[in-house]
Formats: structure tokens, sequence, C-alpha cells
């Protein structure tokens, strides 16, 4: 059966992670978080003590996956789930680091197409649409304004008392912007066929509701 894939690229703050959950729900496709394979390769890396010049070679045994359990998505190392304990501060910290490093993208790379060859998948990331996924069947370029993006994460953080400013988030997020859109490796760009789809003035059911619309028009009587 052919299988439906969904690129959604975007910036930092665009709320692509939450909206392609809402999507990928409202179709019943399998969302695929990214940024969790790469927590699951840190953590694999950081456990065995594997220096850089090894990456590449150790991965060969890492087996890294994503099972559905119950319509839940779980992490896997081989057999051992570790969806809980990617999430610790020092496996973000380090899947930072080890996101950049080419080995890493490789391998994951390779797993990323395996798993859309295999279902129906929406996808988001930096680098979807133009480097994992450069085939699909619709690719959606995700962006709202930097003020808006900095406004949502403000309020996200407010209820925090270590808030930083809103000029401070701000701040960094155009200077996100600037480094993905800048990086030598996969920088963040709109596909030359993505659909460009603006949030800056909708909520995220609205923004939901669009992207399902643009993919029921482009994939009617494809499945």
């Amino acid at each position: 059966m052919k299988t439906i894939n969904i690129a959604i690229d975007g910036p930092a703050g665009a709320g692509k992670s939450t909206i392609a959950k809402m999507v990928s729900s409202k179709l019943g496709y399998i969302y695929v978080d990214t940024g969790a394979l790469y927590r699951a390769a840190a953590l694999y890396i950081t456990e065995n003590g594997i220096p850089d010049e090894d990456i590449e070679k150790s991965l060969e045994n890492a087996d890294i996956s994503l099972k559905f359990i119950d319509g839940t998505q779980r992490v896997f190392v081989g057999d051992k789930d570790v969806s809980d304990l990617i999430r610790t501060p020092e496996i973000s910290m380090a899947a930072s680091r080890t996101s950049a490093i080419p080995a890493v993208r490789a391998y994951l790379f390779e797993t990323q197409k395996k798993i859309a060859r295999e279902n129906n998948v929406i996808m988001d990331g930096r680098d979807i649409g133009t480097v994992v996924l450069p085939d699909a069947e619709v690719k959606i370029f995700l962006t709202a304004s930097a003020e808006e993006r900095a406004n949502r994460r403000y309020k996200e953080l407010s209820v925090k008392p270590d808030c930083p400013p809103y000029e401070d988030i701000l701040k960094d997020i155009i200077q996100r912007d600037y480094q993905d859109m800048n990086r030598e490796t996969s920088p963040l760009r709109q596909a030359e066929d993505a659909i460009l789809v603006d949030t800056t003035e909708l909520n995220l059911e609205q923004s939901a509701d669009e992207i399902v619309r643009i993919i029921s028009e482009r994939t009617a009587g494809e499945i």
C-alpha cells in the first residue's frame, strides 16, 4: 500500500511539534518525533562513553527505533524502552552537541527514512522537506513572526518565577533563526515546493485545521 509522507519544517517556536501531533491525530497518521531520535542517540553515546572518533562505527550496533504501543510513540535502543530516560536535562544537553555530529545525522537519516517508507507519517524539524523527505507528498513550512513566537514563549514561561524578560526571549529567537539558517549542515530553509503557513494570526486549532485542509486537498485519491 502506498504511504503518505508529510514534512513540516520551520523556525524555533513556530509550534511545529504541537501542531504536527494535532494533525496526526486528526488524520490517523503517525507523528515522528525526530528530536526523540537524536536524544536516544545521545543517550546511547553517553551511557557507553563513546568518543567522537568511534561514534560512526558504534552506532551500527545501536538499533534505535520508534515503536507505537497503544497509539503512543515509544523510543527504543535495542530492546530497551528509553522514552523516559531521554527526557533528562543531561541528555538534552548531550543531544544538542551530538546532533551536530555528521555521523549521528547520517545514522538517524536512514532511521527516519525507514519509518517513512513503512508508515503514513507526519515528521517535523528543520530539514525534513529539504533533506530527510525531499519526495514527501506534502511539504509545509510553518512559521510566525519572531515577535509572535517570542510572545508565545513568554506566556509559556510566565508562570515560572525565573521567567526571562520578553526582550531577552525575542533576542534569543532572532539569534536562533540566524544560526539555523546559516549553519553548515542542513540549514533551515523553505523547500521550493513547500506551502508557507503563517500562524501569526492563528491559534493552535486553527493552524492544525489549515494544515489538515492542505494535506487533504493535496493527497485526495492517493491512498
